[in-house]
């Protein structure tokens, strides 16, 4: 399985929250890419062929930001199953499914 982690913003902090999931991912057999959009562009090639795309969303900020690349995710890739984790991730639930969310996981990832 063909997996794209991103965070839009941590504060300037290396985005934890994409580190763990994805190393537990790749010891269950997945590709993960991790993008960390705070310092890089989107990698439009990753997007077209992932079969998941999962948002971290750990604060409001963060939050917002992913709900701009929602639509270009799905222009993308309309198959990729679109996911959102993190503490925003439950509060925001109904205003991400608008947008496109196919899940929504809450709490603390770890």
């Amino acid at each position: 399985m063909k997996i794209v982690l991103i965070s839009t913003y941590e504060l300037g902090r290396q985005p934890f929250g994409l580190a763990s999931p994805a190393a537990w991912l790749r010891d269950a057999g997945a590709d993960v890419t991790c993008l960390d959009l705070a310092v890089a562009r989107m990698d439009e090639r990753e997007m077209a062929v992932a079969d998941l795309v999962a948002f971290y969303v750990p604060m409001h900020t963060a939050t917002r930001l992913a709900a701009t690349f929602i639509e270009r995710v799905k222009r993308l890739n309309p198959d990729a199953h679109l996911c959102f984790y993190g503490l925003y991730a439950p509060v925001n639930e109904d205003y991400l499914r608008e947008l496109g969310a196919d899940s929504i996981l809450g709490g603390e990832f770890e």
